[in-house]
């Protein structure tokens, strides 16, 4: 490997092991917050489940790696703002406390490093149009409903039941939804960093194809399953405790939705924010109490910055892009 190349694939790990802690509260917020699980234990869980779902397939990494930009034209120097910018946005809404996606500033950072390093005709815009934009907004929205009605069917269920004893039932199911929730997160969000490792390997010549290598997959299952270990308790707080005053039924309904939905975003190549979609399904448990069951201005906050993502972080890869590429150009490394 070029020296550039191993930056490369550093930042990525660095971008994996980030999106690991700063996503750490999609899998066990709710369970944390209903006391389903203590939180050395959720995170325990969550590590291992994370890392076993980076291994549930590459449809996704496939997306990233080749359906968004052009991978001939696409230079080393673009995957490092691309992930320079990328971390930079989590690391602002991590200190912010804001639930956005990794997944959109990634891809945000590259198309913005791309636009500015070889022009707007290296973009693909149709894969950026079906594979990010349609789903960032259908996966909110089908994480809402689906949490919304299923919320209602449970609550029909178990109408008659005794409080006390149905919190405790829960409490168990929660431990199995919040596996399922890991799990779902580790196949979706891995997957962005063996895409864009791959992309990387395939610019540098290192590779024929924009196949996933067997070790660029046990990399990324690595480095995001250790993020995921330390944890991002701000986030962790916002979308626990917040947005929505969970009950351990309610956790149960948001994990299965948003686990289900993610599962199959991922076996359709689709690189949805797994932030996106938890966060809408713990709003759609809580509408399901009426109206004042959301905390509608929090709510506006993390709106907020899912709709600045991309943008932002496309600004962030463009600034990199001329910054690194000032760089390796003196180093004679472009």
């Amino acid at each position: 490997m070029t020296l550039l190349l191993v930056v490369v694939v550093a930042l990525a790990v660095a971008f994996d092991f980030s999106n690991g802690f700063h996503d750490t509260a999609n899998a066990i917020a709710t369970s944390v917050a209903t006391r389903a699980l203590r939180p050395q234990y959720a995170l325990l869980m969550a590590t291992v489940f994370n890392f076993l779902g980076a291994f549930a397939g590459t449809a996704v990494a496939k997306t990233i790696g080749a359906g968004l930009v052009d991978e001939k034209t696409t230079t080393q120097v673009v995957v490092a703002a691309a992930l320079a910018g990328a971390i930079a946005w989590n690391l602002i809404t991590w200190y912010a406390g804001l639930p956005s996606s990794s997944s959109h500033a990634l891809i945000g950072g590259l198309v913005g490093a791309t636009m500015i390093a070889v022009g707007t005709g290296s973009v693909k815009w149709a894969g950026v149009w079906d594979k990010v934009i349609v789903p960032l907004v259908s996966s909110p929205i089908i994480g809402f409903a689906g949490a919304f009605v299923l919320m209602l069917a449970l609550t029909w269920i178990f109408r008659n039941a005794a409080r006390k004893p149905l919190g405790r039932a829960f409490k168990r199911l929660q431990v199995l939804s919040a596996g399922y929730m890991a799990f779902a997160h580790g196949s979706n969000d891995a997957q962005k960093t063996m895409g864009i490792v791959t992309l990387a390997l395939f610019s540098a010549g290192v590779i024929r194809t924009t196949d996933v290598p067997d070790w660029v997959i046990v990399l990324a299952a690595t480095a995001m399953s250790l993020g995921t270990a330390i944890g991002g308790w701000r986030i962790i707080r916002t979308m626990g405790q917040r947005v929505v005053q969970l009950e351990p039924i309610h956790g149960f309904a948001a994990e299965t939705t948003a686990a289900s939905v993610i599962l199959g975003a991922a076996h359709l190549g689709m690189p949805v924010s797994t932030t996106h979609v938890i966060s809408s399904a713990i709003m759609g448990v809580g509408a399901s109490k009426g109206m004042r069951g959301v905390r509608w201005g929090v709510a506006r906050q993390i709106l907020v910055a899912w709709v600045l993502t991309l943008p932002a972080a496309g600004v962030i890869g463009a600034i990199a892009w001329v910054a690194l590429n000032a760089i390796a150009t003196t180093l004679g490394l472009s």
